[in-house]
């Protein structure tokens, strides 16, 4: 069993109420120098540790920052969002409460409510891919901050993958390796980085004086299925290199490509997207790709919810997607 304060009380010989004061140094108490050093030896010698969440309540000065996520603890590329706000709050001088809710209503209200009794500093709320959400209603009782989500009248602030400078560098990677017919393979699903992605690509051929051509751009489910089945059109449409919505999709159209008698980078070049490392570093030839900054998205969620860092403009904070460059171009 623990030690608690009535044990240290006992063996010193002092009431607990003077063993809290000289565990909480509370100022003015008026404690004897011979009692204060046998509170601080029973200490020692029985290995007590206060209970840090009682000093908590009872001063209303926490040490704690929430994580709410919906499936991020699960997915292993999508986990270092974790892994980013934990370093940072320990930082900091504090802890990180994560709870994993799988997107579960219930289970996340009942989550956001223990924090708000454990009077958390505020709570990071993120999802495992970038999109719009609705905030949880309890959430406006305390500091929040989105990560890798935000709100759709930005009425909290939020730390995002900046989208649009992604979809520009992997399009400026295939560029400076001399490609001029690059084909963007986007997916089909509605989002912020189906969006941005392709708002990059466009940006990124206007600015290397390339007409853009919709003929070479195409869309496919955002799985390999997806980039095994457009490699034909992607083919016949005479490409040079191709731009990949994402990982998933570009291992599925290495498949497709070899299939057609076609070698990766000798005939057609590939950029992915995301870096999901058990895909991106283990094809043949290794893939290039953009980074999802998920570690800097977390660790930036934590400076912001503590007053360290702010969006530049809006209520979004854009986080750099940075190239990771292999052997596919």
């Amino acid at each position: 069993m623990s030690t608690t304060m009535r044990d240290v009380a006992r063996a010193a010989g002092v009431s607990v109420a003077t063993v809290s004061h000289v565990v909480n140094d509370k100022p003015g108490a008026r404690i004897g120098e011979d009692a204060r050093r046998r509170v601080h030896e029973a200490i020692e010698a029985l290995g007590y540790r206060p209970n840090a969440l009682a000093k908590t309540l009872s001063e209303g000065n926490s040490r704690f920052i929430g994580l709410v996520a919906d499936a991020i603890a699960t997915t292993p590329f999508a986990g270092q969002i974790i892994h980013g706000a934990q370093d940072e709050a320990w930082r900091h001088g504090f802890v990180l409460l994560v709870a994993n809710t799988e997107g579960n209503a219930a289970a996340e209200n009942d989550a956001i409510a223990m924090m708000l009794e454990h009077q958390v500093r505020g709570i990071l709320y993120s999802t495992w891919y970038h999109r719009e959400i609705d905030v949880p209603p309890p959430l406006q009782h305390t500091e929040t901050v989105l990560v890798n989500c935000f709100a759709a009248d930005d009425a909290f602030p939020a730390v995002v993958p900046d989208e649009v400078q992604g979809g520009r560098t992997a399009t400026e990677e295939l560029l400076s390796a001399g490609h001029r017919r690059i084909a963007f393979v986007n997916t089909t699903s509605p989002s912020p980085a189906r969006d941005g992605r392709l708002a990059g690509y466009r940006a990124a051929l206007e600015d290397a004086g390339v007409a853009s051509d919709d003929s070479l751009i195409f869309e496919a489910a955002p799985e390999q299925e997806g980039g095994y089945g457009i490699a034909g059109a992607v083919v016949a449409s005479g490409a040079t290199a191709v731009f990949c919505h994402n990982d998933r999709v570009a291992m599925g159209l290495y498949d497709g490509l070899r299939d057609r008698g076609l070698r990766i980078p000798d005939d057609v070049a590939v950029m992915g997207f995301d870096n999901q490392d058990v895909i991106a570093a283990h094809l043949r030839p290794p893939l290039s790709t953009v980074a999802l900054p998920h570690y800097e998205l977390g660790a930036a969620g934590v400076r912001t919810l503590l007053g360290l860092e702010a969006p530049a403009s809006g209520a979004r904070q854009l986080v750099a997607c940075p190239p990771v460059l292999r052997e596919s171009m």
